[in-house]
């Protein structure tokens, strides 16, 4: 039997309204079925945002200690199904094991940054310009607060987003992605576990037509922090223009990597292999542009190649996979079509391509891909593809260089490898991103720095960082003559 799964919402575990039902596959196995879940109504989502309204008015008088000790109970509940979850992540998302683990490992980092960083969050007080006046800003949090969270990261991206909306006071309706419903309920459970009062966190699951779209439309709504495409972030900040509800939104990118002349190219080749393919090359920090001087393209290009053709691709179940499949019929369809695409406008496939290793389970597989001879007026060179796929160009100088990596309508994140300050430096003021990084690969992340990107990457405040939590309070100024 296939288990059904329910919303959670003002405490309980509920029904949706409606009578239809999600289906959650495994992408390394096409066909299966790993669980049943609620496809929410608008009505659904309003019984969320009606609890998390009501449940509001005394969450945001608790005490800051307070919030810290249900977010350090939850983190407890998290670390303890630690295994559970990263199972879970593997069989609905398809990354490796070992990548899922990391995941639940990244999101307890993350958690425990923020846990101990509200504390030094709050309590600014100072002199005014004249003797009897005390100034101070006082953080006031903003409500009910929307959370739309991805498949690519499905419970690393619901903690970063969710743990600080809680401890500056906010109650929170949680939509997971509809490809990987499960993870999102399973953190719900952890919430349940957690003591959270009735109402301060929800999770409704659904599509974004019929969640997503009714959850940011909501008054009552006064934040939407959201991670997923370029196209449904405009639409989000669309959609949200009539109330002025405040948006974070993390989008889509077009990462690249640029290699020097005198870089040492075995770091470099593990960095392109470690971004360009962890996840089936589904995160969005991802590289996916491989930008290559040409003083040692060659030797590059023939340690990347073979690289790609060691690694086994399979169940992420499978200690021996390297990489897992890409995430649905969808995304499969769609990168395979940028794959021909590329040829067809004059690319050469180097590496990789549609066809599964032999034996392998029938999921949705995609070898790890490398295209070369790639010009910036290639479809492959400019628009984000979310797989396995390496896009390579050559340059002759550093100005080159930055040129080819700046000419994208994204601006998420970036790396070069090269032994030379200069040229580091040169790279660090010069590259359009919000994340740059020297000798090191494009998806490395650390949760005491601003997570976020520039251009079509990204909008409102960064997660991570003081940032993270200053994006869901008011602030308020506050003089005290006494």
């Amino acid at each position: 039997m296939v288990e059904t799964f329910e919303n959670f919402v003002n405490g309980r575990w509920v029904p949706s309204r409606g009578a239809a039902m999600l289906e959650d596959e495994n992408p390394a196995r096409r066909g299966s079925r790993l669980g049943l879940f609620q496809s929410s109504t608008p009505e659904d989502v309003q019984d969320a945002i009606g609890a998390a309204d009501e449940a509001f008015r005394a969450w945001r008088r608790t005490t800051v200690a307070e919030r810290q000790r249900h977010v350090a109970e939850f983190l407890r509940q998290l670390e303890a199904s630690r295994d559970e979850l990263a199972r879970i992540v593997t069989l609905e998302n398809g990354k490796t094991l070992r990548e899922s683990r990391a995941e639940v490992e990244s999101a307890l980092v993350e958690g425990r940054y923020h846990l101990h960083q509200v504390s030094a969050f709050y309590g600014h007080t100072g002199p005014g310009a004249w003797r009897d006046i005390t100034t101070w800003v006082q953080y006031q949090p903003l409500g009910v607060v929307g959370v739309i969270s991805p498949w690519n990261f499905p419970m690393n991206v619901m903690c970063r987003k969710t743990l600080p909306a809680l401890l500056t006071g906010n109650t929170v309706v949680f939509k997971p992605a509809s490809f990987t419903p499960w993870s999102g309920v399973f953190m719900a459970g952890l919430v349940e576990r957690a003591g959270l009062p009735a109402g301060v966190f929800n999770c409704v699951t659904g599509s974004g037509s019929l969640v997503g779209a009714p959850l940011v439309q909501d008054p009552r709504v006064r934040a939407v922090s959201f991670t997923g495409s370029t196209e449904v972030g405009r639409t989000i900040q669309a959609q949200v223009a009539a109330t002025l509800t405040r948006t974070q939104l993390e989008l889509g990118g077009k990462n690249a990597l640029i290699v020097m002349n005198d870089a040492d190219l075995g770091e470099a080749v593990e960095a392109a292999v470690t971004a360009g393919f962890s996840n089936a090359g589904q995160w969005c920090t991802s590289t996916s542009r491989i930008l290559l001087q040409r003083g040692i393209a060659a030797s590059f290009l023939e340690a990347l190649t073979a690289r790609c053709r060691r690694m086994v691709v399979g169940d992420g179940l499978d200690a021996a996979t390297d990489m897992g499949p890409v995430a649905g019929p969808g995304q499969y369809q769609d990168v395979c079509a940028a794959i021909r695409q590329a040829q067809a406008d004059g690319a050469r496939l180097a590496a990789g391509g549609e066809a599964p290793d032999a034996g392998a389970p029938p999921g949705y597989f995609i070898r790890p891909t490398v295209l070369t001879d790639v010009s910036p007026g290639m479809a492959v060179f400019r628009e984000e593809i979310f797989g396995p796929v390496l896009a390579v160009s050559e340059f002759g100088t550093l100005e080159e260089a930055l040129d080819l990596a700046n000419n994208s309508a994204y601006g998420l994140s970036s790396s070069i490898f090269t032994n030379t300050l200069s040229a580091a430096r040169a790279y660090i003021d010069g590259i359009e991103a919000g994340l740059a990084h020297v000798n090191v690969h494009t998806g490395y992340k650390e949760p005491s720095m601003p997570f976020g990107g520039i251009k079509q990457s990204g909008a409102g405040l960064p997660e991570n960082s003081q940032t993270g939590l200053e994006f869901f309070v008011d602030r308020k100024a506050v003089y005290v003559r006494a």
